[in-house]
């Protein structure tokens, strides 16, 4: 979130070092990240170290105990959260959870241009992690795809409440009419979404570990050049392609050209793409993050400064080059394809 939750800087110290024994000289918020239900902070301790703190509502022990058994299992490019005092990876806070890490004094991918050795490391990394065998137990407790419906549905849900409310909130109705003026093409990416998931339902499902939001937000290149795959917020088991489709899929500007799509497939090594999953994850994608948007704007005045930044956001999606025209791309490439597939 960018703006400060409202919650006293004292109550955030005092439980922190109640939880986790390190006694703060410094707590500073930084406003970064889309998420609205998070909040994070850079800590100070008075022996001078540095740590990253999360403040999470909507806490899922997944959040943790994935990027947990990733380091335990030799995938080194994870940034795992410090025990408290207690033994855990979280402190309960109210409605949130306390999570702390290392800082890492870098940039993330939008910040600065990634190497093709980043990129390389970057696919190696997810080679391992779409690899990695997880214990039955740790398995069953891992949400699993079904190809749901629920951002279709949602995305469809707003378009009739354009149509049928009116807002009094200005980046509400700067929405509403771009939803309204959007109405054919919001409507068709739908209908291919879902035709697609119909498809890949009856396909057999090779699941596998995902991140499921691999943008340049989450890749952090530290000052020294270490590579980390941070905010493991929402990982699933899905097809491999759920996180490939992230590689010149058009969410940021890391993948410009095919040469640094190239770059990221030496690191994975040659593997099949199912290019109906690809585009279907594309279109999702799109949709959801539409969805998340409109839930933000449409159904609250709430978030200050981040509902601007939000309603740029929507919009990009429809400009040229961007990820409704790369999914509607991958659609073409699908159809004109005799099989399912692609070699990379």
């Amino acid at each position: 979130m960018l703006e400060k939750p409202d919650i006293l800087d004292a109550l955030i110290i005092s439980h922190f070092q109640e939880e986790y024994e390190i006694h703060i000289s410094e707590l500073t918020f930084l406003p970064i990240g889309a998420d609205s239900r998070t909040a994070v902070y850079r800590v100070v301790a008075n022996d001078g170290k540095v740590y990253f703190l999360k403040l999470r509502k909507n806490f899922e022990e997944m959040i943790v105990r994935v990027p947990l058994f990733l380091k335990a299992n030799g995938v080194q490019e994870i940034l795992v959260p410090l025990e408290t005092k207690s033994g855990q990876h979280w402190a309960d806070f109210g409605e949130y959870k306390l999570i702390l890490s290392p800082f890492i004094d870098g940039k993330n991918g939008f910040e600065r241009e990634l190497t093709d050795q980043h990129r390389q490391r970057l696919g190696a990394a997810f080679q391992g992690i779409h690899s990695v065998q997880f214990s039955q137990g740790l398995k069953e407790r891992i949400r699993k795809e079904t190809f749901s419906p629920v951002w279709r549905d949602d995305m469809r849900s707003f378009q009739v409440k354009v149509e049928n409310t009116t807002f009094t909130d200005v980046t509400a109705v700067k929405l509403a009419e771009f939803i309204k003026f959007k109405k054919m093409e919001i409507s068709r990416l739908i209908e291919q979404a879902e035709q697609l998931a119909l498809q890949l339902q009856d396909q057999p499902a090779d699941l596998v570990l995902c991140h499921s939001d691999i943008h340049g937000g989450n890749i952090l290149i530290s000052n020294t050049g270490e590579l980390y795959i941070v905010d493991w917020d929402d990982p699933i088991l899905a097809l491999k392609e759920r996180d490939l489709m992230f590689i010149g899929g058009g969410i940021d500007e890391i993948w410009k050209s095919g040469r640094e799509t190239a770059q990221f497939y030496e690191g994975y090594g040659k593997t099949d793409i199912n290019l109906t999953a690809l585009a279907y994850y594309r279109y999702e994608r799109v949709i959801e993050d539409l969805v998340v948007i409109c839930d933000q704007l449409l159904l609250s005045d709430e978030g200050g400064a981040d509902r601007e930044r939000s309603l740029g956001w929507f919009t990009s999606n429809f400009d040229p080059e961007s990820t409704i025209e790369i999914a509607d791309n991958t659609y073409k490439l699908l159809n004109e394809n005799r099989g399912n597939t692609s070699r990379l």
